[in-house]
């Protein structure tokens, strides 16, 4: 397993979490993406792991930080203010290849690793 995601669990909304990636061999870049039942796998966020350049899909932009730390070649999905809506098992992938800002084209990731559930109910 080259991808590991893990921080979820229950909050009720308007509360936060963090979710952690950690990856054991070099990306360009890692994304977040996440799927609720009966839906299609939606992309988050991504973050290039040199350069740090981030990118936010618009349901979570200001409400989600992603970040990383290279030392430890983890990422982190801060994410707060949670709504009903954001209920779903979130995935982290890896891009090994890449160039310039990373993106939400799902073919983009080669590696993924296994998702954790976030619920957000009352």
């Amino acid at each position: 397993v080259q991808l590991q995601a893990s921080g979820g669990g229950l909050v009720q909304p308007g509360e936060s979490v963090r979710l952690s990636c950690t990856f054991t061999r070099n990306y360009y870049a890692i994304a977040w993406y996440r799927q609720a039942p009966g839906k299609e796998r939606e992309w988050v966020s991504c973050r290039t792991t040199r350069g740090g350049r981030e990118h936010y899909a618009n349901a979570v932009k200001g409400r989600f930080a992603i970040s990383g730390d290279n030392t430890e070649n983890t990422v982190y999905l801060q994410m707060n203010n949670l709504y009903a809506e954001d209920t779903a098992v979130y995935y982290c992938a890896g891009a090994r290849e890449g160039w310039g800002l990373c993106g939400a084209y799902i073919g983009d990731y080669d590696d993924w690793g296994r998702g954790t559930q976030v619920t957000v109910s009352s």
